[in-house]
């Protein structure tokens, strides 16, 4: 069975819900006041960055997996004529 103490502090946290609950949401509303939506032009530009950059890593990799590629296919081939 639980102690005093126990009881007493766990109908002191139910209590409190309700005002933790209202601080909560009234500190939401103060946060989602300061956010602000991006304009168009940093749309745009953010995401010209993004497709150059996408573009970048698909090459990178592509000579990446060609080179790694080739290099398998040569050693298979060395070691399979021998």
């Amino acid at each position: 069975m639980a102690s005093v103490a126990e009881q007493n502090a766990l109908t002191t946290t139910i209590k409190a819900w309700p005002e933790r609950i209202k601080t909560f949401y009234a500190d939401i509303r103060t946060e989602m006041k300061k956010v602000t939506a991006p304009s168009l032009k940093e749309v745009q530009s953010t995401t010209t960055v993004v497709i150059i950059t996408v573009a970048l890593f698909a090459l990178f990799f592509w000579i990446i997996d060609l080179g790694i590629g080739r290099g398998v296919d040569s050693f298979f081939r060395y070691f399979t004529h021998r």
